[in-house]
């Protein structure tokens, strides 16, 4: 099988397009003569503004566009897809639904890819382990069985903790601005790992061209980590006021999943409340070891918070 070191990354939700933008810069002066995305036809073709604006921009970086259906399309259908590229980087998050990620990672196998980077661009799953309140994590372990068991593929896994926007997404309620309050998940003390797409992006782009290169391991980034303490006194500093602190304790955000069991973000609060595989040291981590500047919490939040908050401190 004919490889010519060419990368495929799959989807271009709001990481895929920052990956495609980091690698589209970082392989100037590199041996890679093509990058490519793999979208829906319906994504390709579409006349929605948002998307129209994504794809303009995608054509002008160069970026080749591959039609393909990652949940309709069958493991061998996406194996011939995949087989035309050297390197696969999976940026699809969970939105295909269960059994995706597995079928990915045996499509990339059968393809013969030389290196994949699978959807694995959150927590660490091996500390965490199997049966945690999110049934999703399980399958991320079954990915990595599956790339541990063979050797002809290379995987890197890129561990990044939560997306730094998501933890102050309203409907995740840890940072609720609208009623001036702080949730900490488990305890005050408990801590999360935090890095803005832009810079899983830039970093994962770094991982893939780094020499000595990453064979067979998990690489750990982080653009910060921090405790919900000190994200409450961060948005203290940052609102010039105090904001109030609720801790949701672990059985208290049990009994809650429990009432709605197929509720993802109760299932992603108890996960992240037993505080086990969702933080590690920013020092260890890949981009501290190589020097390399990141977002951290209070840069993104004087960046995206200021104006929303101002807005409310007028409301309230």
């Amino acid at each position: 099988m004919l490889h010519n070191n060419s990368i495929l990354v799959l989807g271009a939700g709001e990481l895929g397009m920052a990956m495609l933008r980091s690698l589209v810069r970082r392989r100037a002066g590199v041996s890679v003569p093509s990058v490519a995305v793999l979208l829906r036809p319906s994504t390709i073709d579409s006349n929605e503004p948002h998307k129209r604006k994504d794809i303009d921009e995608l054509r002008a970086l160069g970026v080749e566009l591959i039609p393909g259906d990652l949940s309709g399309q069958s493991a061998a259908d996406l194996a011939t897809v995949f087989a035309r590229f050297d390197t696969l980087i999976s940026c699809t998050g969970f939105v295909g639904g269960s059994g995706v990620q597995r079928k990915i990672a045996r499509a990339a196998l059968g393809a013969g890819v030389k290196r994949y980077f699978p959807w694995q661009f959150g927590v660490d799953y091996d500390v965490i382990g199997r049966g945690s309140a999110q049934d999703l994590f399980d399958e991320q372990l079954d990915v990595r069985d599956l790339l541990r068991a063979q050797d002809q593929t290379e995987w890197v896994i890129v561990s990044t903790g939560m997306f730094t926007s998501f933890l102050f997404e309203p409907s995740f309620g840890v940072v609720d601005l609208a009623r001036n309050t702080v949730n900490a998940l488990g305890s005050w003390d408990n801590a999360v790992t935090v890095t803005t797409a832009d810079d899983i992006g830039a970093l994962t782009a770094e991982i893939v061209f780094a020499e000595p290169r990453f064979v067979n391991e998990v690489v750990h980034v982080a653009g910060d980590t921090i405790t919900y303490r000190q994200l409450a006194d961060a948005l203290d500093a940052l609102l010039d006021r105090t904001v109030q602190r609720v801790a949701w304790s672990v059985p208290q955000l049990e009994r809650e999943l429990a009432e709605e069991p197929g509720d993802s973000l109760r299932k992603y609060r108890a996960v992240f409340a037993a505080g086990q595989g969702v933080a590690w040291d920013k020092n260890q981590t890949f981009n501290a070891q190589r020097g390399i500047t990141v977002c951290g919490l209070e840069d993104w939040m004087r960046q995206n918070l200021s104006t929303d908050a101002d807005a409310w401190l007028q409301a309230t």
